[in-house]
């Protein structure tokens, strides 16, 4: 489903050239939950950001069911994107002079859905995170926990193929990154691919398989294993 092909990425700062990422070639199959490790600075989210079509690489191919992402006219891989991406932050990046459902709108309003579909999502995904009591809350008055569930719900507005997660419990506590990671897991579970970045090695195995970044070349830390489902 999604596949780097000798990726590379390189920045300049104060005049040198730093290289993000280093020949990596990963393949990410529809319906895997794949975790990507790492130091800080080692790539991850450089990584991430090329697999959803934010960032192009330096050399190298992204493909996405088959389709060279970077090749593709920006405008399709807008909408590529668009309707078939989800990403997740470690900020929620939540616009705040908006309340939380209408927050969730936003990827329907976009999509060029109707006011009443726009609303009656937003709702339903939201009361599915357990905050039907909270629609018409800005983020400020949201607890962090509160905020990320209004970010997933966002997530899942259009339906994604693919849920992209940098850092997804960075900033939660205990409790509430379990429930996110749940979250995460059931929305596998579903037929979703998951590529998720995490510094949190519990976090990592959750995950069907771990991958680590290295200065910026890719090793597999953990395979995936074989199991049954019910």
């Amino acid at each position: 489903m999604l596949r780097c092909e000798s990726v590379s990425k390189s920045y300049r700062m104060k005049g040198r050239e730093f290289k993000a990422l280093d020949g990596v070639t990963l393949d990410v199959e529809r319906g895997d939950f794949v975790s990507i490790v790492g130091r800080s600075g080692s790539g991850k989210s450089t990584l991430l950001l090329m697999l959803g079509g934010m960032l192009s690489p330096s050399a190298g191919k992204v493909f996405a069911d088959g389709d060279s992402v970077y090749d593709l006219p920006v405008d399709a891989r807008a909408t590529w994107r668009r309707g078939c991406v989800g990403f997740v932050f470690q900020t929620f990046n939540l616009i705040p002079y908006l309340t939380a459902v209408e927050n969730v709108q936003v990827p329907l309003l976009l999509a060029g859905a109707s006011d009443e579909r726009q609303r009656s999502r937003a709702a339903e995904l939201l009361d599915r995170m357990g905050l039907s009591d909270r629609l018409d809350h800005k983020p400020r008055e949201l607890s962090i926990g509160q905020q990320q569930r209004v970010a997933l719900a966002r997530v899942m507005a259009n339906d994604p193929a693919v849920i992209l997660a940098d850092e997804p419990t960075g900033n939660l506590d205990p409790e509430t990154g379990q429930q996110v990671l749940a979250f995460l897991e059931e929305m596998n579970r579903e037929g979703r691919t998951v590529v998720m970045v995490t510094h949190d090695p519990r976090a990592a195995e959750r995950a069907g398989r771990t991958l680590r970044l290295v200065d910026g070349r890719l090793t597999t830390e953990r395979p995936a294993q074989a199991h049954c489902k019910e």
